[in-house]
């Protein structure tokens, strides 16, 4: 096929659309900016993308949570639309802000593949505060088209509200079951750890990223656009002396597997 369209929503106050397009472009895709505005007044241009992404950012200034307003929004407007899409077998990330988003308007877990009935959330870290620096993030042996051989990598972490959290403990011990536990934040040992700072937030089991049981649908905190080229680690220096600096970023794994999916699909 062409390189697959990627649609990146983009406006209220999201503002990653630059380095998400770019890494869409690195891995081989089309990636198309839209408003959300006009997404809305038009949901049917959704058939023309094989895959869509809720971008890192700020929406509606995270007044009411975290990408609750930028969720209901969407929900509302262009469910039919959205279900169609995840019907047809497409792809979905998102990232930070868009993770929150997903997990507001009931994309994940997408258990027994009900997509819009929330079953987690995320909430304020447990530090009370803001979080910038880098993790590192294990990804598990699951279903998700996105982390396939992925291991563990180190990447950014940019949030106040990353914590996830359900009040239905059945939902947690179904998310772990049934592999929806993508993603994972680890000590210096790699094993998932609820110890600040390795684990920024506090999140139950560690979890950094879910998936639905399809793999199709990711999404997660951490922010794998922010490193896309080697240079973007802070310690780029010193692994260029001592030999470990990657010929590529790598977070630029996540978005070439989805490309390769699609392509082969």
């Amino acid at each position: 096929m062409d390189k697959p369209k990627v649609l990146i929503i983009t406006g209220y106050g999201v503002n990653c659309e630059a380095e998400s397009a770019h890494a869409w472009k690195l891995a081989g895709a089309e990636p198309v900016q839209v408003h959300l505005n006009d997404l809305l007044d038009n949901p049917d241009q959704l058939e023309e993308f094989q895959a869509m992404m809720f971008i890192g950012g700020f929406s509606y200034g995270d007044h009411m949570t975290s990408g609750h307003v930028f969720a209901q929004r969407v929900k509302h407007h262009m469910k039919p639309q959205l279900q169609k899409f995840i019907d047809d077998g497409k792809l979905i990330i998102g990232i930070c802000n868009g993770f929150q988003v997903m997990t507001k308007m009931g994309l994940l877990p997408g258990l027994d593949g009900k997509y819009f009935e929330p079953k987690v959330s995320l909430m304020q870290n447990d530090c009370g505060t803001f979080q910038n620096f880098w993790v590192d993030i294990k990804f598990e042996d699951t279903q998700c088209v996105f982390t396939q051989g992925l291991g563990t990598i180190p990447l950014p972490i940019r949030h106040g509200e990353g914590k996830i959290f359900t009040l239905d403990n059945e939902t947690i011990e179904r998310i772990e079951a049934e592999g929806c536990a993508a993603a994972r934040y680890v000590d210096k040992n790699n094993n998932p750890t609820q110890d600040f700072p390795a684990n920024p937030n506090g999140s139950l089991n560690a979890i950094a990223g879910l998936t639905d049981p399809t793999g199709r649908i990711f999404g997660m905190m951490p922010h794998p656009e922010a490193y896309l080229f080697p240079e973007n680690h802070p310690n780029w220096d010193k692994q260029k002396i001592d030999g470990s600096l990657p010929e590529k970023g790598l977070g630029l794994k996540l978005f070439e597997n989805a490309v390769n999916f699609m392509i082969q699909a």
